[in-house]
């Protein structure tokens, strides 16, 4: 059996692991998939990750944040705690899923991805089983999981962003920025994996001056994507530039928990007010975390 027909086998064995496509009995509960994404590091992705969580959580929603960013461990160090485990302990060691969550602020779960997200190309039969049954435990133990993914365009990032139903967009005014989140948008637009209409996709201005620049912001790159790209995307709000955040971030404390004045918490505040009030509607789309990893295996299959 060749490559290809290798990976086309282990793709068709997990979507028969997870039953993707048949309505069982009794439907399974299942969370609300949320991944916050970046065309470039350093523009507020993670901040604004553990913010939205802990908003979603004073509003009575058990929150899980998974930590997909390979490169940098910025969720443990705003919350200043270090995992001892990850998924790579669950797919490898044997581990239950509720054995490598770090409890953090307001009851809000964090899971380390670790090497375990760039192994879900090549995992065996058994270790398709062990992930799949653990993460539907995942999906009955939470109202929302957050995912924090890297910033840029690499293939895991792509996986995520294709498996997703819905996406939260960081940018920032600096001109990088704006450049790099656009071509987040056309490298996955063009992915022959994408379908219009499969992810609800809303932009976050972050660092603004004030609502009106962030609306500017939405409007310089929306202009960009509508006139070269077959996809929509949604102003769900900003978060303005604030010293207090940044003190909050050096004290390694969230400002939605450490400064609840701050004009950057008010706006997290509204942000995730916003989204639960996209929940009905989106409701009846999320598939949950399970079936999320399950697309991710089959979209990364690199040669498929």
């Amino acid at each position: 059996m060749g490559a290809e027909e290798q990976n086309r086998d282990q793709a068709e064995k997990l979507r028969s692991l997870v039953n993707i496509g048949n309505q069982p009995a009794e439907k399974p509960p299942v969370s609300r998939v949320i991944t916050v994404t970046s065309g470039k590091g350093g523009v507020g992705k993670s901040n604004t990750a553990i913010n939205l969580a802990i908003q979603f959580s004073k509003r009575g929603k058990k929150v899980i944040i998974l930590d997909a960013d390979l490169g940098l461990a910025n969720i443990e160090v705003m919350f200043g705690t270090v995992p001892k485990h990850s998924l790579y302990d669950v797919i490898k060691n044997g581990m239950d899923i509720k054995d490598v969550i770090t409890p953090g602020p307001l009851d809000i779960g964090f899971i380390s991805g670790g090497s375990g997200i760039a192994d879900m190309a090549n995992l065996s039969r058994a270790e398709l089983e062990t992930i799949v049954n653990n993460l539907s435990k995942l999906d009955a133990m939470s109202d929302v999981v957050i995912i924090d993914t890297g910033a840029g365009i690499s293939d895991t990032v792509m996986e995520f962003l294709l498996s997703s139903s819905e996406i939260v967009l960081v940018t920032t005014p600096e001109p990088a920025s704006i450049t790099d989140s656009y071509s987040l948008l056309k490298a996955l637009c063009r992915n022959k994996h994408y379908h219009p209409g499969n992810s609800a996709i809303r932009f976050i201005g972050n660092k603004v001056k004030n609502e009106k620049e962030g609306k500017e912001l939405f409007a310089k790159l929306n202009a960009v994507v509508k006139r070269y790209l077959e996809m929509d995307i949604n102003y769900l709000g900003s978060v303005p530039f604030d010293n207090r955040l940044e003190k909050a971030v050096m004290q390694q404390k969230p400002v939605s928990i450490g400064d609840p004045e701050a004009k950057s918490t008010l706006a997290y505040e509204m942000l995730a007010a916003s989204l639960l009030g996209d929940e009905v509607e989106v409701r009846h789309e999320s598939r949950g975390i399970t079936a999320l990893f399950a697309r991710m295996v089959r979209f990364g299959k690199r040669g498929e």
